[in-house]
């Protein structure tokens, strides 16, 4: 009991204390204030889910938290300038230089998570990945470094010194980790001459290298490759070999050397024109780009026609199924003739070791 009236003495005696209310009532004020902000970023949350516009949720997204972290900051700041002001000037000055830097901070956060989410809702509007990643990079790189050097004038740290330092340490750093610079340096040339971008199929004839593109890194591309499996490529490598791009193929070739019976050479010349009158009229065909079918030389066991021409589709799977088609009409034609698709045989002459007097016995 004793103990109770002594700690509500103590209440009374603070309650008396102008400063002690005023501590009170703006973290009081504080408080109320953030939890009207996140009820207040809640319903606007629930209001532009319901529409169709992509950045009022990504803004609401990125505003929400750094805002209510901001109402604290500038509120307890607040509380400690009353209680400061009662002390000395220089912990005013500690004050209002740690709210700086926490304003700089939320600052940062806001525009790095904004270009995160500019990001994002580019790439699902379709743009294409590899420009909109490597810019947004490079925008939360040149944020994270304006934000520290405003960070380090703040505390009274010489940027001209800093910056001087750096122009000396940066050499011996580039020695010691020169592979680490030229593959970053290898991915800002992707991102420059674009090569290829995420979702490419690439092949390099030089290396084992061949796959879909699924990410490319400041340091590493990653590939898919076709068994599924990840390959991890440096960056650096893609420039010191030749590189394919199949996807940006205008069309895919057809390219087959067919050959029929010597004894169906005399239908060389109509199957021929049969094969080559097909391929002018199927609509697969690109009748823009070369086409050749022609006697092409005598083989071992068959006289041989080849057949170069161009599919529309760049697409794997229907460029095999169009062939597919295509090599099955020439069958027919060929049929069609009277003559056979060769295969390989040899002929074997014997010659009458006994002659006629074998034949008189």
């Amino acid at each position: 009991m004793a103990l109770l009236e002594t700690l509500l003495e103590a209440l009374r005696q603070w309650l008396q204390n102008p400063l002690v209310v005023q501590v009170f009532a703006v973290v009081f004020s504080t408080a109320l204030a953030s939890f009207a902000s996140h009820k207040v970023f809640a319903a606007m949350g629930r209001r532009a889910e319901a529409s169709s516009n992509l950045w009022d949720d990504a803004f609401l997204r990125t505003v929400s938290k750094p805002a209510q972290w901001l109402i604290w900051v500038v509120g307890i700041s607040f509380a400690a300038e009353l209680i400061a002001e009662h002390q000395s000037q220089a912990q005013l000055e500690v004050i209002a230089m740690a709210r700086y830097l926490a304003m700089i901070l939320l600052v940062a956060l806001f525009v790095t998570r904004m270009a995160k989410e500019i990001e994002k809702g580019y790439i699902a509007m379709g743009g294409d990945e590899t420009t909109v990643t490597a810019i947004a990079k490079l925008a939360r790189v040149s944020i994270v470094i304006t934000a520290a050097l405003m960070a380090m004038q703040t505390l009274g740290i010489s940027i001209s010194g800093v910056l001087a330092f750096g122009g000396i340490g940066g050499i011996a750093v580039g020695f010691a980790a020169k592979d680490l610079l030229a593959n970053f340096f290898g991915g800002l040339v992707i991102y420059l001459d674009r090569p290829f971008k995420v979702g490419d199929w690439i092949r390099s004839p030089d290396r084992d290298i061949e796959g879909t593109v699924v990410k490319i890194g400041w340091r590493l591309t990653e590939i898919r490759t076709f068994d599924q499996r990840p390959l991890y490529v440096p960056n650096s490598m893609f420039s010191t070999i030749s590189l394919q791009n199949p996807s940006r193929m205008l069309n895919r070739r057809i390219f087959e050397t067919i050959g029929i019976r010597y004894d169906d050479i005399h239908q060389m010349e109509a199957i021929v024109a049969g094969v080559k009158s097909m391929l002018v009229s199927h609509p697969e065909i690109a009748q823009d780009k070369t086409m050749i079918v022609n006697f092409n030389a005598f083989n071992d066991s068959s006289v041989d026609f080849f057949v170069y021409t161009f599919t529309k589709t760049t697409e794997w799977v229907a460029f095999h199924e169009i062939k597919q088609a295509i090599l099955l009409e020439i069958a027919a034609i060929i049929e069609q003739h009277g003559a056979e698709i060769a295969y390989p045989t040899q002929t074997l002459h014997m010659a009458d070791v006994f002659g006629k007097d074998l034949d008189q016995r």
